[in-house]
C-alpha cells in the first residue's frame, strides 16, 4: 500500500512539464518536493491527483492505478491542497471545512464534530463564525488545510490515506509554519502519507522523511534531507552557492544562502 508515480511525463503543448518522474509516497511517510519556480512541482501535484492527464507513466494509489478510481472513493482517501484555492461564495468558515465531509456518510453531528476538531488543529477554530471571503491570506489557506484534513480525518475503507500539498506554507508567518509541521508529523504518526511541495529548504529539511529536487522536469535528487541537502546538489538545482551545516536543535541540516 502506498502512493506510486511511475515514470510519470506530462506535455503542455511543446513543452515537456515532466520528464518520467519516479516518488512513492508509502503510509506515514513525508516526501517534501523542492526545486525553483517552472521545476514542475505544481503540475506533478495535478498530475497525481489526477487533474491533469500524463502524457505517459501512471499514478497507482494503494495498488489500484489512478483511473480504477470512483471520484468518491478517491475522496475518502486523497486529500489535495492547491497552491490558490478560489472561492467567492460567501461562505462561513465551517461551511467551507464542512465541504471536506461531503463525501462521508457520517451524519451531521459527527461531520460537525470533525470540522471543529479539524479548525483547531489548524489554529482557526475562532474564526469558524466568519465569512471565508472576508479572510486574510493566511487565515484562508488554513481553513483550506483545516477542509482538506476534514477529509481524510478518519480511516478509509479503501486502504491508506493521502495528503497532496502545494506550497500549504507559502502565506503562513512563522509560528503557522511551526504549526504545519505539528500537523503533518500527527498525520504522518497516524498512517497517512504527504506528499508536500515547499519553497522553503529549511522547512523542508525539519519536515520531510524524503527529499525530491524536481529541475527542469527531472529529478535531480532524492533521499534523505542529509543527503540531498548539499551545497553541490543546491548549486546545480537553484543555481547559488549556499552552506549547509548542523541545526543545533534537530541536528539535521541546515541551508544558509
Amino acid at each position: 500500500m502506498s502512493l506510486e508515480i511511475n515514470a510519470l511525463s506530462l506535455r503542455l503543448g511543446r513543452n515537456q512539464i515532466l520528464d518520467h518522474v519516479d516518488i512513492e509516497v508509502p503510509p506515514g511517510a513525508i516526501v517534501g518536493v523542492l526545486g525553483p519556480n517552472g521545476a514542475g512541482k505544481s503540475s506533478l501535484l495535478k498530475a497525481a491527483s489526477g487533474e491533469w492527464t500524463a502524457e505517459s507513466g501512471d499514478v497507482v494509489i494503494n495498488e489500484r492505478p489512478l483511473g480504477a478510481w470512483a471520484l468518491i472513493e478517491k475522496a475518502r482517501t486523497v486529500g489535495v491542497l492547491p497552491q490558490q484555492s478560489n472561492l467567492e461564495f460567501a461562505f462561513s468558515v465551517t461551511e467551507v471545512v464542512m465541504l471536506g465531509r461531503i463525501p462521508h456518510d457520517s451524519g451531521r453531528a459527527r461531520d460537525e464534530a470533525i470540522a471543529r476538531d479539524a479548525l483547531a488543529r489548524v489554529d482557526a477554530q475562532h474564526l469558524a463564525e466568519r465569512l471565508f471571503t472576508q479572510l486574510s491570506g493566511g487565515e484562508k489557506q488554513r481553513v483550506q488545510l483545516a477542509r482538506i484534513l476534514a477529509q481524510v480525518w478518519e480511516s478509509s475503507p479503501f486502504g491508506s490515506r493521502y495528503l497532496l500539498l502545494d506550497e500549504p506554507t507559502a502565506s503562513f508567518d512563522l509560528a503557522h509554519q511551526q504549526l504545519m509541521i505539528d500537523v503533518m508529523r500527527h498525520f504522518a504518526n497516524a498512517g497517512v502519507g504527504v506528499l508536500i511541495v515547499l519553497h522553503d529548504l529549511n522547512l523542508a529539511a525539519r519536515l520531510a522523511h524524503t527529499i525530491v529536487m524536481l529541475k527542469a522536469g527531472q529529478i535531480q535528487a532524492m533521499g534523505a534531507p542529509e543527503k540531498v541537502l548539499t551545497p553541490e546538489i543546491i548549486a546545480e538545482v537553484f543555481a547559488v552557492d549556499a552552506t549547509v551545516g548542523i541545526h543545533p536543535q534537530s541536528r539535521g541540516p541546515m541551508v544558509i544562502l
